[in-house]
């Protein structure tokens, strides 16, 4: 079993960036080696996928939110 390719599913769910890259080097070390972990490479990539994509979105609407609630008018006294 690659070792890089559980750390790839494991990192999907902890810290995703870092899970597309493991996931990515345990597929090229699988091609080469042999080894057995082609599925949890793959599973492994296709959440961190989603997870980091899922995160852009997230803050992405959170900054469009900040500026969307600063700009009304905030009832200056007069």
């Amino acid at each position: 079993m690659n070792v890089l390719a559980v750390l790839s599913l494991v990192f999907a769910f902890l810290f995703s960036p870092a899970g597309i890259v493991l996931g990515h080097l345990a597929r090229r070390q699988i091609r080469q080696t042999g080894e057995e972990g082609e599925q949890l490479a793959f599973w492994g990539l296709i959440l961190s996928y989603v997870f980091t994509a899922l995160g852009l979105l997230a803050c992405c609407g959170w900054i469009a939110f900040a500026f969307w609630a600063g700009s009304g008018d905030h009832g200056t006294y007069r």
